[in-house]
């Protein structure tokens, strides 16, 4: 089968695979859709940052060269003998994580996380084999397509859960990739009654605007903090730091009101150089989340099946994977109004 295999930075290759034996506790999944998640293009411009190369992840057995990919969904078509509660036919969704699941999800969510499709062979193929207890199944008023956004969305609606958002709250996000996106969406969702937006992009203004923002500013041309402060003296009540660089990770800090609090949602490429006294003078809180719980994932699911998550409008491009390099990578590094770019694998909705 032909699949995206990453071997290295600015080295995804597609090519021909086979797919590995299915174990008792896994099914065989016919991927239809899968997403192009920031994680992956941080892998592609400058990994490794996730996928393991010295040596096999100790979760998942694998290293590199591997499939990408774990934003996907897709259809049963083979299940182990040990598999119970799904079968073959059913349209799922595919939650990526892993954990050793020796902790409760509220004691540790993150208990040794790695993903499918950066620790193990993902859904940048046509098919691809997955634990059972990695699987959901989608209500019929989802698409498959649907079901490649569940797993940012999940993000998402997992950083406005650990703001602990209150109905009305004011909401600075900055960063208006995917997740920042998201984020907004699923702010908006949980009642927020202003959300301010940060970014270099026009074109990534536009479309926070139109998927719920109520104030969007290029934080080239404005101070972030003034742009807050002339609507909302005392700040924000929650910021989400989520471009991944040090000056918007110390201005989420300073548009939010005192004992308020800054969620980070990027991934930093490198570290960069901070004061802890930005936060002693305010008392702003710091939290942060890579992921989500199984909880959640779960929530997302049920949030979109009943349209109270809508994150469709994101969806800018669709491609084939035989072209999921120029066209999606390199397209999503040069060209900054693509938001999501699905990859088309069996196409099935």
């Amino acid at each position: 089968m032909k699949a995206a295999v990453w071997y290295g930075e600015k080295d995804i290759r597609v090519e021909e695979r086979e797919l590995k034996q299915m174990k008792d506790n896994e099914v065989t999944v016919r991927v239809a859709w899968t997403g192009i998640c920031g994680s992956d293009l941080h892998e592609y411009q400058e990994g490794p940052v996730f996928i393991p190369v010295e040596e096999q992840n100790l979760l998942t057995g694998q290293q590199a060269p591997l499939t990408m990919g774990h934003e996907f969904a897709g259809i049963v078509e083979k299940v182990g003998k040990g598999v119970t509660s799904v079968e073959v036919g059913d349209r799922v969704a595919i939650n990526p994580m892993y954990t050793y699941g020796n902790k409760p999800e509220d004691v540790d969510a993150y208990d040794g996380f790695q993903f499918i499709g950066l620790g193990s062979d993902g859904g940048f193929a046509s098919h691809v084999n997955v634990g059972e207890k990695h699987l959901y199944k989608l209500p019929e008023s989802m698409t498959l397509q649907d079901g490649a956004l569940v797993e940012p969305t999940a993000v998402a609606v997992q950083a406005v859960k650990e703001a602990n958002m209150q109905f009305g709250d004011t909401v600075a996000v900055f960063g208006a990739g995917p997740i920042g996106l998201l984020t907004t969406i699923a702010a908006k969702a949980a009642g927020a009654s202003k959300i301010f937006v940060f970014d270099l992009s026009e074109q990534r203004l536009a479309k926070a605007k139109e998927l719920g923002a109520t104030h969007v500013y290029n934080s080239g041309e404005v101070t972030p903090v003034e742009a807050v402060k002339a609507i909302i003296p005392d700040g924000v009540d929650v910021s989400f730091e989520v471009a991944g660089v040090a000056p918007t990770f110390k201005q989420a800090i300073d548009v939010t009101r005192a004992r308020g609090t800054m969620v980070i949602v990027s991934i930093f490429a490198r570290p960069i150089e901070w004061n802890p006294m930005q936060l002693t003078n305010t008392g702003v809180k710091v939290t942060s989340t890579i992921a989500y719980t199984p909880t959640t994932f779960r929530q997302t699911i049920d949030l979109m099946g009943t349209g109270q998550l809508k994150p469709q409008g994101i969806i800018t491009s669709q491609i084939e994977l035989e072209n999921i390099v120029e066209e999606g990578f390199e397209a999503l590094t040069n060209d900054k109004s693509q938001a999501k770019i699905l990859v088309e694998l069996s196409g099935e909705m």
